[in-house]
């Protein structure tokens, strides 16, 4: 294996990884922004108030969008086994 391949395969996994996790943080993301637009207008400094919602949207969004995860990460896998099986 030379050092472009494994760079190819590497460079695929990081678009892979952050392909995969975009719905989870971007939903994330959303919330704790609503909850801290909320928590700016009420004037409300409590830390762990976007705790709770946080890790349910997180929860939610990984049993919705987790058999989409799996087979994009089952693809991958399956692609980087088939080339490397190629190459022996």
């Amino acid at each position: 294996m030379t050092i472009e391949t494994f760079l190819d395969v590497f460079m695929e996994g990081i678009y892979v990884i952050l392909y995969t996790i975009a719905p989870t943080m971007l939903l994330s993301l959303a919330i704790g922004l609503l909850i801290g637009i909320f928590q700016a207008v009420t004037q409300i400094n409590e830390q762990t108030i976007s705790f709770v919602p946080k890790v349910l949207v997180v929860f939610l969004s990984l049993v919705i969008f987790g058999g989409w995860i799996f087979q994009k990460l089952m693809d991958y896998i399956a692609d980087v086994m088939t080339y490397y099986m190629n190459l022996i």
